[in-house]
């Protein structure tokens, strides 16, 4: 549970912002006619008299932009404490599910027999700025909402996380130049490449001179993926008998197997 109280924020009479409240002072305020309800969320009450000088604290907008989800949470500089947050769920998975099912029905329409329609080609240049429909909903959607908080709020400054990782670094520090462009397949085929880093042995009972398969050590159907860290080379047998199992799951009488399928696909 959050170690902090959503506050409850307050406007004048002419709608201008002034210090968030308690919830408990806020329910006070409703119930003697002294304030009314402006905005349901961010939950946001209107006194009904002028407040003069009200002295307002300098609060901080801060924002941690993610791919899927936005963390936004406001601070009392003053005191520094957090007194209003909340997480912004972004929706660009499904924008991309439709921009999905559009395209296939766009190519379906094309292959059909129909009245003819003059081509429009033409209209399909980018605009100079051009983002992605889901990075441009991701954006517009915080700034919606950053314009939203500063309208009834007293924010003075906005801080961003911005944060950036070479992840290729990770496993080679020393990495420069030219090596970006090549990767842990660089001078392999793919099968070569898992043939020679397993031993040319099946990597779940050992076997050799047999003929071995490419296997996902993490099912896909139970969140792995097609990396090459997610790679193994096993036989026709072992694959076919761990099937959609976990890994963990399949060599759970296989500690020392298991401990080897965990450690050796991830080094290059």
């Amino acid at each position: 549970m959050p170690n902090y109280q959503n506050y409850v924020f307050v406007v004048d009479t002419l709608g201008q912002p002034l210090s968030p409240t308690h919830p408990a002072i806020a329910r006070k305020l409703l119930k003697q006619g002294l304030a009314a309800v402006f905005r349901t969320y961010p939950f946001t009450i209107i006194l009904k008299k002028t407040v003069e000088n009200p002295g307002n604290e300098a609060l901080r907008l801060k924002l941690d932009p993610g791919a899927s989800v936005t963390g936004i949470a406001l601070v009392n500089q003053s005191r520094d404490t957090v007194i209003w947050a909340a997480e912004l769920t972004h929706r660009g998975d499904r924008i991309r599910a439709k921009l999905t099912a559009r395209r296939v029905v766009r190519r379906h329409r094309r292959c059909r027999k129909t009245r003819y329609r003059q081509a429009r080609f033409n209209n399909r240049k980018r605009q100079e700025g051009w983002l992605a429909p889901s990075l441009k909903h991701r954006v517009e959607t915080t700034l919606t909402w950053v314009n939203r908080l500063i309208s009834s709020r007293p924010i003075t400054d906005i801080s961003m996380e911005l944060v950036r990782f070479d992840t290729q670094k990770l496993p080679n520090p020393e990495i420069s130049g030219v090596e970006y462009q090549q990767g842990v397949l660089f001078g392999y085929e793919l099968r070569e490449y898992l043939l020679t880093k397993w031993q040319h042995q099946c990597a779940y009972c050992g076997g050799q001179n047999i003929p071995l398969e490419i296997e996902h050590i993490q099912p896909k159907s139970q969140g792995g993926f097609d990396r090459v860290s997610n790679l193994g080379i096993a036989c026709h047998k072992c694959n076919q008998k761990k099937g959609s199992q976990p890994v963990e799951q399949f060599l759970l009488p296989k500690p020392e197997i298991l401990k080897r399928c965990s450690v050796q696909p991830k080094p290059p």
